[in-house]
């Protein structure tokens, strides 16, 4: 069952911008893909580089340590297929950013 988390208010996000954010001792990457929230893993599968920490380019999170990027919309790597991170849901409610957890 997934039960949701309340992350960050709405509009502390801008469109472009994503942060690490921390749910029952796990971190995630929380990205505003042109007003779209998306979460996923916060560890880069490469070196291990916080992905909330990255930088956003034409619609994709580019780790800050080596420049993988990753689709924030399904956690694909497309730097290298077979290394993925975990895309988690998302839903805004009352103003607020909130990410289901299993």
């Amino acid at each position: 069952m997934i039960q949701f988390h309340p992350v960050a208010d709405v509009d502390s996000l801008k469109p472009g911008e994503g942060r690490t954010v921390e749910v029952r001792g796990r971190h995630f990457a929380l990205w505003n893909l042109d007003g779209r929230f998306h979460a996923i893993d916060d560890t880069c599968p490469h070196r291990g580089g916080p992905l909330g920490a990255g930088v956003l380019q034409d619609g994709r999170v580019h780790c800050p340590l080596h420049g993988w990027a990753f689709d924030p919309a399904t956690g694909a790597c497309l730097s290298n297929p077979a290394r993925p991170v975990a895309c988690h849901p998302v839903k805004i409610e009352a103003g607020q950013v909130w990410i289901g957890l299993e």
